[in-house]
Parts: C-alpha cells; structure tokens; sequence
C-alpha cells in the first residue's frame, strides 16, 4: 500500500495545481492500492472545496467509497503517538494529518507516499529514524 497525502489528492482534484500532472501521472503507474487517514480526508474535503468548490469535493469524497482507497482505522492510542510527533516536530509546525500519516507508516512499516509537502517530509522519520520516499518529488 501506498501512503496519500492531502496534497496529492488536493492536486489530482484541481488541474490548476503545480502537482496536478504530476500526480495524475503516479495514479496512473501505480498498481498498488492507496491507503490515507481520517485527518487527511477532513482536511482535503476543506481544501478542495475552497479552492476548487463543491463538485470536487464531492468528487473525491465519492472516490473514498470504491476500494481503490484505503482508510487506516485511527484510534485512540494512534492519537497518542500523533500527539507526540506534533510535539517533536513542534518546529515546523507538525499537523494532525502530517503526524497521523507518519503513525500508519509507523502501523504498516511503510516509507513511499504520494505529497506535495515535500520539505516536511523530507524531515519527518516514522520509527524514529526511516525517511519517507517521496512519490511526487
């Protein structure tokens, strides 16, 4: 599995994105599933729908419902671990949906991902210290 940001799919959502082709390009090669959070899906549902209004938003809510995308079951203790990422990369500032994809690299030992925030990425390590591999750079 494959993990998705909300920029990824903020891009695919708005042709007029810089990452737009980009990612539209990775959707196509990739034969492996997609797998995102619950903070991702919130945030990219905001995004899109200011940026790009209601019909992409709906559109990518509707794509949630076939099995072409994952969601990683976020519980309590997951939470927790979110919390303590956000703190240890307080600097940058860490957000929910940063920190909760960094937690289901952590669950599925998982280092590729589909993100246009390519500084943060770059920085974060899930399990301490294993870098992401960056999908879209």
């Amino acid at each position: 599995m494959i993990l998705a940001d909300t920029g990824f799919f903020v891009a695919l959502g708005n042709r007029s994105d810089t990452f737009h082709s980009k990612a539209q390009q990775q959707l196509n090669i990739l034969k492996e599933p997609l797998i995102t959070t619950y903070p991702v899906i919130i945030e990219t549902s905001y995004l899109l729908y200011e940026r790009s209004g209601q019909t992409a938003q709906f559109k990518f809510l509707q794509q949630l419902t076939t099995d072409s995308i994952q969601i990683f079951n976020f519980q309590k203790n997951h939470l927790e671990r979110a919390i303590q990422l956000m703190q240890q990369y307080a600097n940058l500032p860490m957000d929910l949906a940063d920190a909760s994809l960094v937690v289901l690299a952590e669950e599925l030992k998982e280092n590729r991902i589909l993100t246009t925030d390519i500084r943060d990425f770059s920085i974060y390590r899930y399990l301490e210290t294993q870098p992401f591999t960056l999908l879209l750079s």
